[in-house]
């Protein structure tokens, strides 16, 4: 009768000493955890003591380099001649725009090569001025959130529906080629800042080419037999219209026949024809509306580019953040006091090591 009381203290004695030593364990992994945190601070703390202590020690030979390094960089900056720039906004069409970009990069090539014999026979300028242009940038031109979805939307429709569920709008977006838009932002730098009106002689030829020319001509081609067949249905329609007007008149000018058979009201009489005249002159405005959409449409479209806003007659100084020098300078000597003196600090400490 004694032993199971004993049993039962035993097991519970047992038991306490096994959460003893787990609540010891966690304790002590805790302990360890909040002391690996406590060095890592401690570690940066001292990175940035020691980086302060360097600074303050030599801070008398870091201002003197920083300013002579910013000095350099602002006589620098004062002798480079000023580079103006200029942009111009266009709206290509029949897929003119490929030529567009190639020529770009072709203009790029001749201001590089310093070829500006040929480069000023494109722009009919004088070498001299053609001289004075430091390069072209085209861009994407401006798009609002609609314009993107259209886009996306249009490219889903060209491709396979399980392809097009894996590609998600900011995909498409991020992975867009620059052929994509419609708008094109064209800037021409220089160092002349009144020349760019000049330019947009040369640049208008650019978008012309023969496969562009071939779809315009395939275009108007196919406008011409829309309209033609838009035109012989109307004929169509109008002629049908004469036929049920003649029809309808004959009908009021003939009189109408009535036999009666008994006293229950059955009666035999000619039926009036059923015309559709309403049908056939909705027929005929939506036929006269597609008619007017191909006009507007080879009206809009008759050149192979619009341009949406010109080049200003007087460019902007252009500077770029890797061209101030005055900044980038002292900067830079800042970055290199600090790799010397790393430098100075590892090799003192490899000889102590050594030592």
């Amino acid at each position: 009768m004694n032993e199971n009381p004993q049993k039962s203290n035993n097991s519970n004695s047992s038991e306490e000493i096994d959460l003893i030593v787990i609540f010891n364990l966690i304790g002590g992994i805790f302990n360890r955890f909040i002391k690996f945190i406590a060095s890592i601070f401690k570690a940066i703390f001292s990175v940035i003591i020691f980086a302060l202590r360097a600074i303050i020690v030599n801070i008398k030979i870091i201002l003197i380099v920083m300013i002579l390094a910013g000095v350099l960089g602002y006589i620098l900056e004062r002798s480079k001649p000023k580079i103006y720039s200029s942009s111009m906004l266009v709206r290509p069409y029949f897929e003119s725009k490929f030529q567009l970009v190639t020529n770009m990069s072709y203009y790029n090539a001749l201001i590089i090569n310093e070829d500006y014999q040929t480069f000023a026979a494109l722009f009919k300028i004088s070498e001299k001025d053609a001289s004075e242009i430091v390069g072209f940038e085209i861009l994407p031109g401006p798009e609002t959130e609609n314009d993107k979805i259209v886009q996306y939307d249009r490219f889903v429709k060209s491709i396979d529906s399980v392809r097009a569920q894996e590609i998600s709008f900011e995909d498409y977006i991020d992975n867009r080629s620059i052929y994509s838009g419609e708008l094109f932002e064209i800037t021409v730098y220089s160092k002349k800042n009144d020349i760019f009106t000049k330019l947009e002689l040369g640049l208008n030829e650019s978008f012309t080419n023969e496969y562009s020319e071939k779809r315009m001509q395939k275009r108007d081609s196919l406008i011409i037999i829309q309209k033609n067949n838009i035109l012989a249905q109307l004929k169509q329609v109008d002629s049908l219209q004469k036929i049920y007007i003649n029809v309808l008149e004959k009908e009021s000018q003939s009189q109408p026949t009535e036999i009666s058979l008994g006293g229950e009201g059955f009666s035999l009489s000619k039926d009036k024809s059923n015309t559709r005249e309403y049908e056939l002159l909705e027929k005929e405005i939506i036929l006269r509306n597609e008619l007017r959409d191909l006009e507007e449409k080879k009206v809009d479209e008759d050149v192979f580019f619009d341009v949406i806003s010109s080049f200003q007659k007087v460019g902007k100084n252009t500077v770029h953040w890797y061209e101030k020098y005055s900044l980038i300078f002292p900067i830079l000597a800042f970055i290199g006091l600090c790799i010397i003196y790393l430098i100075r600090k590892t090799v003192i400490y490899v000889k102590n090591y050594e030592a």
